[in-house]
């Protein structure tokens, strides 16, 4: 099969970019792809972080990319739109996480409509943004319902697209295959932690710091904790906003000697030390689609305790692999983490925990990318 897929990769950093380039060494095993990407993602008044290139020295590398896009150029557009074209795929792949690039896929879309019999697939990180309008509902109901069919990453997602897009629109429920290559070689746990100067259990909490990921939820819950058992949290990640706001809770908690806090973007190289130095991630979220940290973490053999939102339960086994908890509850998230750290308790988590990962494999996300909607599981 020809397939076109356009997104991020490196050098462009985070999630997506890693999940399209993982997509793409995957889809390439049995096809042959074209991989178009951005020569500018987002321009800097859009991008509330300090850049949205990746300063990995061992980032994963597509080769062959073709970066012909501008957001803000939309002559890249209709330049891009005729690349696919010529390239003549017979699927074309198109990850969807913000209304911001509706206008692009429109006329990608819209083009290729015009002169190819493509079938045309959103891979949905999100189907709605974290934070929704009105104007930003209709802008993604317009965009996704031209595709042949969408991909979610969980049963809730799935349920939100066909809320949206209609009962009768194609909307397959996929998943988040883990990210157990960025893992690396393995790294001890005692060595890792004595590297980060740490002593104790230690928590980690990562990826960029957004209300919606609840991190005041899991501050409030440290307190309890801290008086059951000698932890240390580890807040590894991005500080879009408020930053100021979570120092001053930390300081009226009266906790700050148990925060260690990483305000900047994680390279590939160093993430090994920070999850092996980890006994649980905590991903204390108020809303998710899905998740790359849970998979992240699962890729480093780590247990995770989470919230009931998004695609989070239908990854994490409570009690098994993890604990899953009421979101914006933390009396609920501090029970879960106490009982997490039990000795006999941890053990068993982070036995499972190693094997998870298998049941998340890019080659099943690349077999279900190709595979048309009536013959796929919606």
């Amino acid at each position: 099969m020809r397939i076109s897929i356009v997104g991020p990769t490196h050098p462009y950093r985070g999630g997506i970019a890693h999940h399209t380039t993982l997509l793409w060494e995957a889809l390439r095993e049995d096809n042959e792809v074209q991989f178009i990407s951005y020569k500018r993602q987002y321009p800097a008044l859009l991008f509330p972080g300090k850049s949205d290139k990746d300063p990995s020295t061992e980032a994963i590398q597509a080769q062959g990319v073709d970066f012909l896009v501008d957001s803000v150029n939309p002559v890249t557009w209709i330049q891009t739109a005729r690349a696919i074209v010529r390239f003549k795929p017979d699927l074309l792949v198109l990850p969807w996480w913000v209304a911001f690039w509706a206008p692009l896929y429109l006329v990608l879309t819209t083009w290729v409509r015009l002169f190819l019999p493509t079938r045309i697939v959103f891979l949905c990180h999100n189907v709605l943004e974290h934070e929704p309008s009105f104007l930003k509902r209709l802008i993604t109901r317009m965009t996704l319902s031209r595709a042949d069919g969408i991909i979610t990453q969980s049963r809730q997602e799935s349920d939100k697209a066909r809320e949206l897009l209609g009962t009768d629109f194609p909307v397959t429920t996929g998943f988040h295959p883990t990210y157990a290559p960025l893992a690396g070689a393995p790294l001890d746990r005692v060595q890792a932690a004595r590297e980060l100067n740490l002593t104790g259990n230690i928590l980690l909490f990562f990826g960029f710091v957004r209300p919606y990921k609840g991190l005041d939820v899991l501050l409030d819950a440290m307190p309890t904790v801290l008086a059951a058992r000698d932890v240390t949290l580890m807040v590894v990640g991005e500080f879009w906003k408020d930053k100021e706001r979570y120092l001053e809770q930390i300081s009226r908690l009266g906790i700050g000697g148990h925060i260690r806090l990483v305000d900047e973007y994680v390279p590939n190289e160093s993430l090994p030390r920070y999850f092996a130095a980890a006994d649980i991630v905590v991903q204390p979220y108020r809303s998710a689609s899905g998740s790359g940290v849970s998979q992240l973490a699962y890729g480093f053999g780590k247990p995770v305790v989470a919230t009931r939102v998004g695609n989070l339960p239908e990854v994490i086994r409570h009690g098994e692999n993890g604990m899953l908890v009421s979101p914006a509850d933390s009396a609920d998230l501090a029970n879960a983490l106490i009982t997490s750290l039990e000795t006999e308790t941890l053990n068993r988590l982070t036995a499972h925990a190693r094997e998870t990962g298998d049941r998340f494999s890019w080659s099943r996300l690349a077999s279900l990318v190709c595979t048309p909607p009536s013959d796929s599981k919606n």
